[in-house]
């Protein structure tokens, strides 16, 4: 009779656990991209020349989904500055960028369309 209790209580915990791992990778996920949950994006760009068509593509850790000249990509890992330059180097100058809303002033803008562009982005 001990077993069975044991066994009991062993599988209860094991289903309390199973449950609050399922809890906690359910809400993580829900938290984890807001803005693409929303529709908007992390990164908000406006190319001075437009594209051909709809791209993707991907840009060091950044997704990026471009219509004419308007690109918008998921959150990255680098300073918004280097993902500037990254963009201008992968589609051609840049003439707006934004971060989580906050636009690159005229300096940031000019060091992401400037000369050292391609040795920013490949860092």
């Amino acid at each position: 009779m001990t077993t069975t209790f044991s066994s009991r209580s062993s599988l209860s915990q094991l289903a309390f656990v199973a449950a609050a791992f399922v809890g906690t990778a359910l809400s993580f996920g829900a938290t984890a991209s807001p803005a693409f949950a929303a529709g908007g994006s992390f990164y908000e760009v406006q190319l001075a020349t437009p594209l051909d068509g709809a791209k993707t593509a991907v840009v060091s850790d950044v997704a990026w989904k471009c219509d004419g000249a308007t690109c918008r990509g998921s959150q990255g890992t680098s300073r918004a500055e280097v993902v500037c330059a990254r963009v201008a180097r992968k589609f051609g100058e840049v003439a707006s960028f934004a971060s989580k809303g906050e636009a690159l002033d005229a300096e940031g803008l000019a060091k992401c369309n400037g000369e050292k562009t391609s040795a920013v982005a490949r860092r």
